[in-house]
């Protein structure tokens, strides 16, 4: 039996008003890690009532005070690594790269948003009747809803709020029925310790049942003025059209086919590093994982075959051991999926050079060629460790297969020719285009986002600005005006 944790609503830790609870378990051995409130839709209700109270006192509070609070967050979590990734290794199946990765990252953000606090500025316009001045100036918006995802949580819960919070928006994070820990209780813990007065942030955790409940009051309770959504393309169609019928702005980072075109001229072993730390970091659980590995046709045998042995070369097993690079997937349903995505390849055509098994929920790191485009290995999102091999005649035609996605999250182009790279991830239809890197790459200070499937707004660096906050127009006539 694990910790009882409960809820951060208003200032306070509290139970599920029903009382209800719901397990935690973790995803390798199926022990339960935790038991927490299995909040519903009035304590969704009472979460944003909170979060709507403290708007006023926090929207007026002063950016020197915000940002030391951001700052003092960054050093708690600092401070806190070493249980903080104990618990992500348990709770969600990360190992060491992908959970030292959120270590980095996430104080970073934290830190990118102290100094955000100071960027709620605006312009002085001119006007052209006699004595009139206009001034455009940004306001918070007020409370905002956020949806975190199980798979990267540290950062992409902490993504949601963050710089939301630190225009003077407040918030109510919702984490995963699968990561109520690291991806809202914790985070709670750290902005408590901070000094952020209570309303700031919110956190309400649920059982998957309760879900769709919790998640419609999110989006259609009044107060509630916009929404901070990462996840599936399929939820997030949802959410942008209840949102849309309520008239609230939404930001949407949705799932990825990223695709990573490495050219003939390309170094082999830099090349085949990359695409195996693109497709296989996190088991592939990640939204920006290289999940398309196009290749020239003059250089994919020997690429194939590097890219294999770096597979094989990698442990898979328990996450807790800092040894593994491949942990579990998140549950039965995803590994369920994963194994489909690649028979269903097989049984169409493609070559099995490595992996395609699994033991428990651990999914073996998987390499296929002779990989067409009306396979779903190719079409769909697989979120696990497969790296799909589709070979080409050339440069021209690797822009064709990669923009042949429903999808256009991220991207990579591997070559030594700066000015062709350049040139190509200018046609890319993907929000981020990475030249001689591969698909996952993420920086706090960086606008993040996709187009197409992959979402509409962007998070990140002074992009979230223009998300987050009201753009308002206030005129002043400064002489008496004449009427007709």
């Amino acid at each position: 039996m694990g910790k009882t944790y409960k809820m951060y609503i208003g200032g306070e830790w509290v139970d599920a008003q029903s009382k209800e609870t719901f397990a935690d378990t973790n995803p390798y051995n199926g022990e339960t890690i935790a038991v927490t409130p299995r909040g519903k839709r009035e304590d969704a209700r009472r979460a944003i009532e909170a979060a709507a109270a403290a708007f006023p006192g926090w929207a007026a509070t002063p950016p020197a005070a915000k940002r030391q609070m951001f700052l003092k967050a960054a050093d708690i979590m600092e401070r806190r690594q070493e249980e903080l990734v104990k618990i992500l290794t348990e709770e969600n199946g990360s190992t060491i790269g992908i959970a030292m990765f959120q270590m980095f990252f996430v104080p970073g953000l934290f830190r990118e948003a102290a100094s955000q606090t100071y960027n709620m500025g605006g312009e002085v316009i001119p006007a052209d009747y006699p004595g009139k001045s206009f001034m455009a100036v940004r306001q918070p918006a007020g409370v905002v809803a956020g949806f975190g995802p199980f798979n990267v949580p540290y950062i992409l819960s902490s993504r949601a709020i963050t710089l939301p919070i630190a225009y003077g928006n407040t918030a109510v994070l919702k984490p995963s029925e699968e990561t109520p820990l690291t991806g809202g209780i914790l985070i709670a813990e750290i902005f408590e310790e901070a000094g952020f007065p209570a309303g700031v942030l919110n956190v309400i955790t649920h059982a998957k049942e309760d879900a769709a409940d919790v998640g419609d009051e999110l989006i259609t309770h009044p107060a509630v003025r916009r929404i901070s959504f990462t996840g599936s393309t399929e939820i997030g169609r949802i959410i942008a059209e209840k949102a849309g019928k309520h008239l609230k702005r939404s930001v949407l980072e949705l799932g990825g086919k990223d695709p990573l075109i490495i050219l003939k001229d390309a170094d082999l072993e830099y090349a085949a590093n990359a695409a195996a730390w693109g497709a296989f970091l996190h088991q592939g659980e990640i939204c920006m994982s290289t999940e398309r590995v196009i290749v020239e046709r003059s250089i994919a045998e020997a690429f194939t075959e590097k890219l294999a042995q770096r597979a094989n070369a990698l442990k898979v097993g328990d996450p807790r051991d800092p040894s593994v690079s491949i942990g579990p997937l998140i549950n039965q349903a995803a590994l369920n999926k994963v194994h489909a995505h690649v028979q269903e390849a097989i049984n169409g055509g493609a070559k099995l050079i490595t992996g395609g098994k699994y033991e428990g929920l651990n999914y073996y790191p998987t390499v296929l060629t002779h990989v067409t485009s009306d396979m779903r290995v190719f079409t769909d999102q697989t979120f696990g460790p497969v790296a799909p091999i589709i070979v080409v005649e050339d440069a021209e035609e690797a822009l064709q297969v990669a923009n042949n996605s429903k999808y256009g999250l991220s991207s990579g182009i591997i070559t030594n020719d700066l000015s062709k790279a350049l040139a190509m991830a200018n046609r890319l239809n993907t929000g981020m285009v990475h030249i001689n890197d591969q698909t996952v790459n993420d920086e706090p200070q960086a606008p993040f986002g996709g187009v197409k499937d992959s979402g509409w707004g962007r998070f990140g660096g002074k992009a979230a600005l223009e998300e987050f906050t009201e753009l308002r127009l206030i005129s002043i006539q400064h002489n008496q005006r004449t009427f007709p």
